[in-house]
């Protein structure tokens, strides 16, 4: 079964595995090493202790396999949502299966109406993604492209309709 959970300390591993050369390759970062990835945790950990809560940074996981990581930013400009799968697992549905979970958790527990995501122009799987999810491209700035989703679509992103439908689900430990 498909969830989206919080993050625990035990899950750095798999995170560096998540943050791989080919992941990050349009995310002008390198790789993850192992320190960077128990900070990584850490950091996800204390942002789901703030009251209020920014940054839900949560665990993609398949059959308690953590295959990559789903965020909604609260901090910014409208709540925006970014995902990273590892390479292994992509052409699956598991990114899209994630971001229509983490827009359910924006739209249902967290009353949001709008979204926005982007990513870089080069990276056409991306944009696949957010458009199977619901969201619609709305332009391109400094070479990503951006796209928004609002509650007028959110029906297209929630029906359930995603390629593992309704087995997937989001665990949240530690509710905001």
């Amino acid at each position: 079964m498909i969830e989206l959970r919080e993050l625990a300390h035990g899950d750095a591993g798999a995170v560096e595995c998540i943050y791989g050369p080919e992941s990050v390759r349009f995310l002008g970062r390198g790789p993850m090493g192992a320190r960077e990835a128990q900070a990584y945790v850490a950091g996800a950990l204390a942002a789901a202790e703030r009251r209020p809560r920014t940054l839900h940074t949560l665990g993609l996981t398949v059959d308690d396999d953590l295959l990559g990581v789903v965020k909604l930013h609260l901090d910014r400009r409208g709540a925006a949502v970014s995902y990273i799968l590892r390479a292994d697992v992509w052409g699956r549905g598991y990114a899209t299966e994630g971001v229509l979970r983490i827009v359910a958790l924006g739209t249902g527990k967290l009353g949001l109406t709008e979204f926005h995501a982007t990513h870089h122009a080069d990276n056409v799987a991306s944009g696949r993604v957010l458009m199977r999810a619901g969201f619609v491209p709305t332009g391109v700035r400094a070479g990503l492209v951006t796209y928004a989703l609002s509650s007028g679509r959110r029906s297209v992103a929630l029906a359930g309709t995603g390629p593992h439908g309704s087995s997937a689900r989001v665990v949240q430990n530690n509710p905001s």
